[in-house]
């Protein structure tokens, strides 16, 4: 077997758990993961840093399926890679109440899930997030410990909503270099072809706004790995624009809205797994597939484990407050600044205005919680966000705590 006729196979074992779980479901959106299957091959096989076992590990990669009606995409991609919370038996139970499959991807209830997606372009904005998140955290940490790239795959509709426009400005000022979105270039949204409603050159636009821009054939597994070499040595954050075809695979649906929202059909699916050569039974994966899956989903335990190693040869404070921020813990100090605060005010009585009163009490916030990040829509002179301790973040120095958002309301 080939290397292209492993990527091949690799790929539509996605394909085929996403066609057999919608078909069950009678619901789901089969379309993306059929199309989308040798773009996520690539990138998971190939260059993500993750790992199974430890789905937590604060400096894995994250992935973004901003397209989030492509949810079997991820789930299969989570089952096959060996990831405890999504056994076969989740994926026979996309969309059934209970089921961690739940028909769009949910965080918290399953390892793997890095941001819930659901509405349109809500994932690339949690991205943004998520890469502005690793640059404060290397500044603050060091790069021996905070390491990792911030991939999304996004879809027409990611890029039609108006939130978009904001979070890639946003990340492109920033110059959010680690940050890595993939465009399911389909041009196929529910309605029909995407031109009957849009007509923005999406690849220009992002160019515009300070982003690396690349243009590949997202069914070309060498191409799709070069972009994404190029994008990681990037100085900015970078678009790889993967023409692919809705529905890949299927006979009489492949590049039609028939395949958005829908399940194939009994005849269709049948078709479908003969044209693309997968004689298997539902849910079936042949052994030495979903042995080279589950191998892939280990390809990142020696990084782990390096990782680990360098972590351990940090001194215990920095060890403490780096496992301390990222549980989400307020530091010791917090309650007794709060009750020593309210003690100040219930003495002194001040008389002041409602936002000069916020600023004071995020002056006492800001400084017994080194981690917490301020910002304004332009607005920082009104409502008086920005205390003593937050300087500005800029796109060269993320060791500020103060973030300009400029007027972008989302």
């Amino acid at each position: 077997m080939t290397d292209l006729e492993k990527h091949q196979r690799m790929a539509n074992a996605i394909r085929f758990l996403a066609i057999d779980a919608v078909e069950k479901a009678k619901s789901g959106h089969p379309g993306l993961p059929m199309g989308a299957a040798d773009i996520a091959t690539v990138l998971f096989t190939e260059f993500l840093k993750f790992d199974p076992t430890s789905p937590n590990w604060a400096d894995r990669d994250r992935f973004v399926l901003s397209a989030g009606h492509g949810s079997m995409l991820l789930y299969s991609l989570l089952y096959l890679l060996g990831y405890e919370d999504f056994s076969l038996e989740e994926i026979k139970n996309f969309r059934q109440i209970g089921a961690r499959t739940a028909g769009h991807p949910e965080f918290g209830h399953g390892a793997g899930i890095e941001t819930t997606t659901g509405p349109l372009g809500q994932g690339l904005g949690n991205a943004v997030g998520m890469a502005i998140a690793e640059k404060l955290q290397e500044s603050r940490f060091g790069k021996d410990i905070v390491d990792h790239f911030t991939y999304v795959l996004a879809g027409d509709g990611c890029l039609m909503e108006g939130i978009s426009q904001e979070a890639l400005s946003l990340a492109g000022h920033l110059k959010l270099n680690k940050l890595i979105v993939i465009w399911d270039d389909n041009g196929i949204s529910i309605d029909g072809a995407v031109s009957i409603t849009d007509s923005t050159d999406q690849v220009a636009r992002f160019s515009a706004s300070g982003w690396n821009t690349i243009s590949v054939d997202g069914h070309d597994p060498a191409a799709i790995a070069g972009a994404i070499r190029q994008a990681q040595s990037s100085d900015s954050p970078t678009l790889i624009a993967a023409k692919t075809t809705i529905g890949f695979g299927s006979p009489k649906k492949a590049g039609t809205n028939g395949v958005h929202g829908a399940p194939l059909g009994t005849d269709e699916v049948a078709a479908t797994r003969e044209a693309l050569n997968w004689p298997h039974e539902p849910f079936e994966v042949p052994s030495d597939i979903l042995d080279a899956w589950r191998i892939a989903g280990l390809r990142s335990a020696q990084a782990h484990k390096d990782w680990e190693k360098r972590f351990a040869e940090k001194d215990g404070e920095t060890r403490a407050e780096f496992e301390r921020r990222n549980r989400g813990d307020l530091p010791a100090g917090f309650a007794a600044a709060v009750q020593d605060y309210k003690k100040q005010l219930a003495a002194e009585k001040p008389t002041m205005a409602t936002r000069k009163a916020s600023e004071a009490v995020l002056g006492v916030l800001n400084e017994v919680i080194p981690e917490t990040i301020g910002g304004s829509a332009d607005l920082t002179g009104s409502n008086n966000t920005k205390t003593k301790q937050t300087l500005p973040v800029t796109p060269d120095d993320f060791s500020g705590r103060y973030i300009h958002w400029g007027i972008r309301e989302h």
